[in-house]
């Protein structure tokens, strides 16, 4: 390994994404950020919202990680659990196998809808949009067997089933039409194509105990476990070791690919990781439920998404120097610093919200104030702020990113 190979590999961690978010935040608090000025008068008042937001949605404070595995519930209905207990599972290892299945595609579809796209599900009635469409329309999408080559076996993603999905396909699953349009559906299709060829080439990764698929890395994780005992930030860096090839027009360094990863003029490589990090706090429920415990759960980062970043935005703790009307690309440096900035921030407004709920950070981690929290408290002020309750820039999403 070169050393220029090393350096592109010390981006690939949780701890990256920490350190860069820090530098992001000194050079702002400086005033030295080209594109973004901090308001920190504005962060208590944001803390208060944040933790009013918390006490409407979970009263009782219980409240669960940021996963996943909470769009899949409807009022009150969760429907993965619904179907998985139909089912008689060979043992807890498969029906790990099969979440980490789910979650993994489920996640990688979920990169912004735009604000007119609808899943209406026949099943329940149910009508949803963003982020919970997203999921309730891949989770459909895995109970008909489309991951899956195996018309015996449906709840499974495997190599061939991937590799076989296009876009007309995607379309037709997700209800996509003139009147009904999902941003970047070409893009999460082959997205996926590309997670499929990435599962067959690496069966080291994939196929310790079945045929290539997604869910191979439950296997590998278990074997990284120590005593039954696994860091979360492991489940991350193996993430992006393994899924690190099917991200397309993305940087790489020395032969790399950096995934979520953008150069930027005053901080060099910024690592943010979003997708990965929301898969890896995704895996965490699976693994404990199939009896690995998972510890350092605050080893992983904030998410350095839209909802998070523009909770900060909307609440005036971040300040643009530029222009918040024009349309920006995901690479562009004033949407790399604003998502670093927005890690830093999350880490700096947890303990308040803590704070102002009684609770400590052993009982509250970061997974819990994204959850509870942030994310739900960014997509509130939105709606407050705009008609569509979009993000306040506007990004050219290619289904990959937001």
């Amino acid at each position: 390994m070169t050393s220029k190979t090393s350096d592109a590999r010390t981006l690939l961690s949780a701890a990256a994404v920490r350190s860069r978010a820090n530098e992001a935040f000194a050079l702002a608090e400086a005033g030295e950020l080209d594109d973004w000025t901090l308001n920190l008068d504005a962060l208590p008042a944001c803390a208060d919202f944040v933790a009013e937001v918390v006490r409407k949605r979970y009263p009782m404070l219980d409240v669960p990680f940021h996963a996943r595995w909470r769009h899949f519930v409807f009022g009150g209905r969760d429907l993965w659990r619904e179907i998985a207990k139909e089912v008689t599972w060979r043992d807890a290892d498969a029906k790990a196998r099969a979440e980490f299945d789910l979650a993994i595609t489920s996640v990688l579809l979920d990169a912004g809808a735009g604000a007119a796209w609808r899943f209406e599900d026949t099943s329940t009635d149910l009508v949803a949009a963003r982020s919970e469409g997203l999921a309730l329309a891949s989770l459909r999408l895995f109970e008909w067997g489309g991951f899956s080559a195996d018309p015996t076996d449906p709840l499974r993603a495997d190599a061939e089933g991937l590799a076989r999905l296009n876009g007309a396909a995607l379309a037709d699953a997700f209800q996509v039409r003139d009147s009904n349009p999902l941003e970047g559906l070409d893009g999460r299709a082959r997205l996926l194509n590309r997670l499929g060829q990435t599962v067959d080439a690496r069966a080291a990764l994939f196929a310790l105990q079945d045929a290539p698929r997604p869910g191979g890395l439950y296997d590998l994780l278990k074997a990284r476990a120590t005593h039954g005992v696994l860091a979360a930030p492991i489940i991350l860096e193996v993430l992006l070791d393994a899924l690190g090839p099917i991200w397309e027009n993305r940087p790489s360094l020395d032969g790399v690919p950096l995934g979520d990863c953008w150069p930027h003029p005053q901080l060099g490589y910024v690592p943010l990781h979003k997708l990965s990090q929301w898969l890896a706090y995704s895996l965490i429920e699976p693994l404990e439920v199939a009896g690995i415990r998972v510890v350092e759960i605050d080893g992983l980062t904030g998410l350095a998404e839209y909802r998070n970043g523009g909770l900060f935005v909307d609440a005036g703790v971040l300040v643009p120097r530029g222009d918040l009307t024009r349309a920006y690309n995901v690479s562009d440096p004033a949407i790399v610093s604003w998502r670093s900035l927005t890690v830093a921030l999350l880490d700096r407004i947890a303990p308040m919200v803590r704070e102002r709920l009684g609770v400590s950070a052993e009982q509250f981690p970061l997974a819990r104030v994204l959850e509870g929290g942030t994310w739900a408290a960014g997509r509130k002020i939105a709606r407050a702020k705009r008609a569509d309750g979009g993000p306040p820039l506007l990004i050219h999403s290619d289904g990959t990113v937001f």
